[in-house]
């Protein structure tokens, strides 16, 4: 039993936070048989970039468990368990072969879906490899990535193509894996949190994004098909700047450009990027990402990633702190009871209680459903910036209502009629 923090109301009174809550745990624990690790379980993750797979086995962490990938030389991509089943050698040791992969200590042999096909040493009429298998899970490239489903398997969900994927005049191209050592939560709230691009990208350590991040947002919260979007609308000269970054269950996140300043009108843009945020344990978050480059662009480095990795000198990071440095800042896994949230968190609170819906519903019993596809089988998505030319109202408390009526309209409408994108042949 823990008891909730309050503010404190003396000077020099820290001595006095003697109750340490723990963290929540419904929420950050993503172990085997924890309430959300089975909720994350339900869905695709991805796990590696296909350019990682080579001739040698890849060992990795997802969600406290240890597995292996490969791609053996018929083109299968395996996702096993790390230890071998006969003496528990590490299979990242293990040999790719024609078909599966060979452990390197006694020659088992494991094929993608975890039969065992050959057991050396072992005597000719022996049944062993016929009675068991070794742990394997499903896999399935898309675009650069391997996702696996971590699942019961005869719940095995279809593999999800959202619309982004084949926005007209862009293509997509896989990001590299960016590590974090923190809770997986953490990096989602961020996602839900557009105050923070108008202090920590602009105002505190300086303009990261574009200056008109720095103007406070009208907000709105909305939810969608596929889980929840904030509609932050902004005042810039004439122009009203609508953005829209949206949470998609269970652990994905699209959002707009970030070099955006609202002074050109155009209509809707689509994200710049499509991320998960993938659990290796309950203090390390591996993010793999989509990156969605208009046609044009041949270097996908161009597009600005100021901050999300440890890899800039400590003093820098002091002085010029990005999301990684806030984020991890937060404790290795922030502890809800500790805070004391604001106004301002309105949508870090609507994303907890969301999970934390979906995550009750599965231990009821409930399984996820998919999200709706149309008739060309997308999931419709809404993150996107507009820039509509739109003159101020006479006064500022008009001019804000003005711009939170415009901000819902609008995002009304783009939920409720996406836009048509055709199914592409890839």
């Amino acid at each position: 039993m823990t008891t909730r923090a309050v503010f404190l109301t003396e000077p020099y009174s820290a001595y006095k936070h003697t109750a340490v809550p723990r963290e929540d745990s419904e929420l950050t624990h993503v172990g085997p048989g924890t309430p959300c690790g089975e909720y994350l379980r339900r869905f695709w993750q991805p796990v590696c970039l296909t350019s990682e797979l080579t001739d040698l086995p890849m060992a990795i962490k997802i969600m406290g468990e240890d597995l292996v990938v490969f791609r053996d030389f018929s083109g299968q991509i395996g996702c096993l368990e790390l230890h071998c089943p006969h003496r528990g050698t590490s299979l990242e040791f293990g040999l790719v072969s024609e078909k599966g992969i060979r452990c390197c200590y006694h020659g088992w042999l494991f094929d993608t879906d975890g039969v065992i096909l050959e057991t050396p040493g072992e005597p000719v009429d022996s049944t062993m490899k016929d009675r068991l298998c070794h742990g394997a899970y499903p896999t399935h490239e898309f675009k650069g990535l391997v996702f696996a489903y971590l699942g019961p398997t005869e719940l095995k969900p279809a593999f999800p193509v959202y619309d982004t994927y084949h926005w007209p005049g862009t293509r997509i191209v896989a990001n590299r894996r960016e590590y974090n050592d923190c809770n997986w939560l953490q990096i989602k709230e961020n996602s839900m949190d557009p105050v923070h691009l108008s202090f920590l990208h602009t105002r505190t350590a300086g303009t990261q994004f574009t200056d008109e991040f720095g103007v406070l947002a009208e907000l709105e919260f909305m939810d969608t098909p596929v889980g929840m979007t904030y509609i932050a609308t902004r005042r810039v000269d004439e122009n009203v700047w609508l953005r829209m970054g949206e949470f998609m269950l269970p652990n994905i996140h699209q959002f707009g450009a970030n070099m955006e300043n609202g002074r050109v009108e155009h209509p809707r843009q689509p994200p710049i990027m499509c991320q998960w945020a993938v659990p290796i344990d309950d203090v390390q978050t591996v993010k793999v990402s989509y990156r969605i480059i208009p046609d044009g662009i041949d270097d996908i480095l161009s597009i600005v990633d100021f901050g999300q990795i440890n890899d800039r000198p400590y003093e820098e990071r002091q002085r010029i702190p990005g999301d990684y440095d806030a984020l991890v800042g937060q404790r290795d896994i922030t502890v809800h009871d500790l805070e004391h949230l604001a106004t301002s968190d309105v949508g870090v609170i609507l994303l907890r209680n969301l999970l934390r819906k979906h995550i009750r519903n599965l231990l009821e019993g409930q399984e996820p459903v998919p999200a709706p596809t149309d008739d060309n089988g997308l999931t419709r998505t809404n993150a996107s910036d507009t820039v509509m030319h739109i003159p101020a109202a006479p006064t500022e408390p008009e001019d804000v209502i003005l711009l939170r009526e415009t901000g819902l309209k609008v995002a009304q409408q783009y939920i409720n009629n996406p836009q048509q994108l055709p199914k592409s042949t890839d």
